[in-house]
């Protein structure tokens, strides 16, 4: 078959080209690759020789077909994340495939039913942690509804010097191996003038009895954060001219760290969340959690360049890149905003907030030593009674709360500059995927977990236990989650858009990852159209290794459809 070379510009002197065919067929290979942070290097997995891999690009309505050949000596697998596909194409190994053993070449085949920004990774042990990612735009049928002169896909990752495999060992052996944000007998002093001797000395036993802290908002830390592959001292950068309308694709293809992403001196419009388009809301900062895509439209007016800043979470480090009228001139890298710590809201222990939490009822905590905090065990975590929460019935609590986050969070974001802050509670769809209709029935997923064991489950129970979640072809489900941890958990249900509820009805949005908040409780829908048997995860590679992770079998639907696993036979 001919192949046509297609170069796609993603920055100054940076060309990606992957391998097209003009029937749409793609050549990937997994290869063993040298990353280079720019703080460190370290040997890693990527696509044609590369990390991250190349920029695949679809167009609505067309079949593609990608070859992918491992030349590992392991196993491998590739997942098309946020692709509405058969299930046998979703590349997961014992649910939708085998995987792809060395030396072997798997063929997808699937239609492209939508558009938008997209990603693809690697669903073997920690092989996208290690550098299996890449990303995917996939063009409209018709014409796209926001205007815009230049196009770049910005995609963040946290690499670590170790691998995946060697994180998750040291997390089993002590949670806070990586936490590097102890608090310091400084910091003691400080709280003490702020808020008083009694208050201060309070809160610290109390986190102490937990065996817990406050600053643990990132299990890992001690990663560079690369944008498009680069470090912040060697600056991804890309070029506009002054009044041009620039759409950046923002993809978060961490394996743990959410980031608090802005443009000194610019507005973002969002135009889009997931891959599908929202009502245009224009904000100074937004935060791309793990999994997530947000496409925003910048226009910058003047001949100068402009810093791409994304703050780790836990403010412990940063991404840089820039966008400049030429190549080799840079912006101010800004200040990181001060770190946020945890509260007892975040714990759910805020008795002032949290009504009908009974503490006598924390079968986990041992009141002796409180030696272990067991999460699935708390039952005094509303699953109603917690003020605030429902979703469903959205209520402006002022400027500086957010419905998204538990009354009292030291998580509640803020733009560095005072200005407007995205929340999900701003995100409309412009055109609802679906009719609006009743649920059929709720399913409660409580997220759970001990992190002194770093154990991770869903309503107390490890994958490796459980039983999967039954679905009926042509229902609507509602998915309760509440979370019961002091993490951030971004669930991601695979084949199926969730549609987050933000209150707005018919033009609540349809999302592939919806980030759970500590202490919170967020609803979403699925109409489940698709037949098969899929992964439901929280997308933290460490937490969904540890157990936060169900698989789905949805029942019914075309006879065609099969849940049996493709023989071996469907390798080449």
């Amino acid at each position: 078959m001919r192949t046509l070379q297609v170069g796609i510009l993603l920055a100054a002197g940076t060309l990606i080209i992957p391998t097209l065919s003009v029937a749409g067929t793609y050549d990937l290979t997994v290869d063993r690759v040298l990353i280079d942070t720019g703080n460190f290097t370290k040997q890693g997995i990527g696509y044609n020789g590369k990390s991250p891999g190349p920029v695949l690009r679809f167009k609505e309505g067309e079949d593609v077909t990608i070859n992918v050949t491992n030349n590992l000596d392991v196993s491998t697998s590739v997942h098309w994340h946020g692709m509405i596909l058969p299930f046998q194409m979703d590349g997961v190994p014992k649910i939708s495939y085998p995987g792809i053993e060395p030396g072997e070449t798997f063929t997808y085949k699937f239609p492209i039913n939508q558009s938008g920004t997209f990603w693809f990774h690697s669903h073997s042990g920690f092989q996208e942690p290690d550098g299996a990612y890449g990303s995917i735009v996939i063009e409209p049928k018709n014409r796209d509804p926001f205007r815009f002169d230049k196009d770049y896909v910005v995609q963040f990752t946290d690499t670590h010097p170790h691998s995946g495999k060697r994180i998750l060992r040291n997390l089993k052996m002590a949670a806070d191996y990586y936490n590097r944000k102890q608090q310091t007998l400084g910091d003691f002093f400080a709280d003490v003038s702020k808020n008083g001797l009694s208050a201060t000395v309070s809160n610290r036993m109390a986190w102490g009895d937990m065996r817990m802290m406050p600053t643990d908002i990132e299990d890992v830390q001690g990663f560079t954060p690369l944008i498009n592959g680069k470090g912040p001292v060697q600056n991804w950068t890309g070029l506009f001219t002054p009044k041009e309308r620039i759409r950046l694709r923002f993809i978060n293809s961490s394996a743990m760290t959410y980031f608090d992403v802005r443009i000194p001196g610019l507005k973002m419009t969002v135009v889009a969340a997931d891959g599908n388009n929202v009502q245009p809301v224009t904000v100074d900062e937004l935060r791309l959690g793990v999994a997530e895509t947000y496409d925003v439209i910048v226009r910058p007016m003047d001949d100068k360049a402009y810093t791409i800043f994304g703050a780790s979470m836990g403010r412990t480090a940063y991404a840089r890149a820039t966008l400049a009228p030429r190549d080799g001139m840079v912006a101010d890298i800004p200040e990181m905003t001060e770190s946020p710590l945890l509260t007892m809201a975040d714990m759910g222990m805020d008795h002032g907030d949290m009504e009908g939490m009974d503490h006598s009822t924390m079968k986990g905590m041992d009141k002796g030593d409180m030696k272990s905090m067991d999460h699935s065990t708390m039952k005094g975590m509303d699953k109603g009674g917690m003020k605030g929460m429902d979703h469903s019935n959205m209520k402006s609590m002022g400027k500086e709360e957010d419905n998204f986050y538990t009354n009292g969070s030291g998580l509640v974001p803020d733009a560095a500059n005072g200005g407007k802050f995205l929340s999900y509670a701003d995100l409309k769809a412009q055109k609802p995927l679906f009719a609006d209709r009743e649920a059929t029935r709720e399913i409660e997923l409580r997220l759970t977990g001990n992190m002194e064991r770093y154990i991770w489950s869903i309503n107390g129970v490890k994958y490796e236990d459980a039983e999967p979640i039954v679905l009926q072809y042509g229902e609507r489900v509602r998915f309760k989650f509440v979370n019961e941890t002091m993490m951030t958990h971004p669930m991601h249900l695979h084949g199926m858009w969730s549609i987050l509820d933000v209150g707005a009805g018919k033009w609540n949005p349809a999302k592939h990852t919806i980030s759970v908040a500590p202490g919170t409780t967020v609803y979403s829908e699925t109409e489940v159209d698709v037949p098969g048997q899929w992964a439901f995860h929280c997308h933290l590679s460490y937490h969904m290794d540890a157990g936060m992770f169900r698989k789905v079998v949805v029942e019914g639907g075309p006879k065609t459809a099969s849940i049996d696993l493709p023989e071996k036979g469907a390798m080449q």
